[in-house]
Order: C-alpha cells, then structure tokens, then sequence
C-alpha cells in the first residue's frame, strides 16, 4: 500500500521557520516528480513547489519564492519543504504529493507540473498556522 505522510506542521509566528517532512513508503518515488501544494479554508488547493526525479529542477509559486525550498532524499524516499520568513497567508494544510509517470519529457524533467491533477498519490496533509 502506498503512503505519503507528511509532518512538521504546527503554529508558528510570522517571519519563522518551518520544515516540513513527507515520508513515502509501499514503493519508491526515486523516479518521480514530487510535489508541495497547500489549501486554506475556503479556498482551492494550490501549487506550492515541485521536485525533478533527481533534485535537478524545482519550481515555486510566485507566493513563496525565494522563502521556502524543497528538497529530497531518495536513499530515504523522503521529500522536504523548508519554509522560511513565514507569513499569515502561508496558512493551510499543507500536503505533499507524487506523479507516477515517468515519460522522459521536458516535461518531466522540469518538473513543471503545476496542476493538483496532474498528481496521482496524496498524503493526509499537515497543518501549519502563522500567526501575526
């Protein structure tokens, strides 16, 4: 059986540090795109960050750019979203995903996988609230 299980979330104030872990287990995601998106209350889920197979490209939305970094560790199929200078509107569930596909696109080596559709394999999530 295939998990994601994220953890790291919790209350934080504005302008501090989080890191965020999702550990996969049942199979090995060490060829996958892996992904970060978010959802508030009220509001879609969101793009947040993306991983290339090997680490090689990531890609950001604009929201957090240049504040948060993600990462991996595919000797220990883990994935990592370092969260820094936080700010009230990070807040949200946040949920750690994987695409299956492996196609050898441009594509897929960009990781530029943007839609929550796109992913085939979600955790639980975990929440992280900033406060002001």
């Amino acid at each position: 059986q295939v998990q994601l299980v994220e953890s790291g979330g919790q209350l934080v104030q504005a302008g501090g540090s989080l890191r965020l872990s999702c550990a996969a287990s049942g199979r090995t995601f060490s060829s996958n795109t892996m992904g970060w998106f978010r959802q508030a209350p009220g509001k879609e889920r969101e793009f947040v960050a993306a991983i290339s197979w090997n680490g090689g490209s990531t890609n950001y939305a604009d929201s957090v750019k240049g504040r948060f970094t993600i990462s991996r560790d595919n000797a220990k199929n883990m994935v990592y979203l370092q969260m820094n200078s936080l700010k009230p509107e990070d807040t949200a569930e946040y949920y750690c995903a994987a695409d299956q596909r492996v196609d050898y696109t441009a594509t897929y080596y960009r990781a530029t996988y943007y839609r929550a559709n796109e992913y085939d394999y979600w955790g639980q999530g975990t929440q992280v609230t900033v406060s002001s």
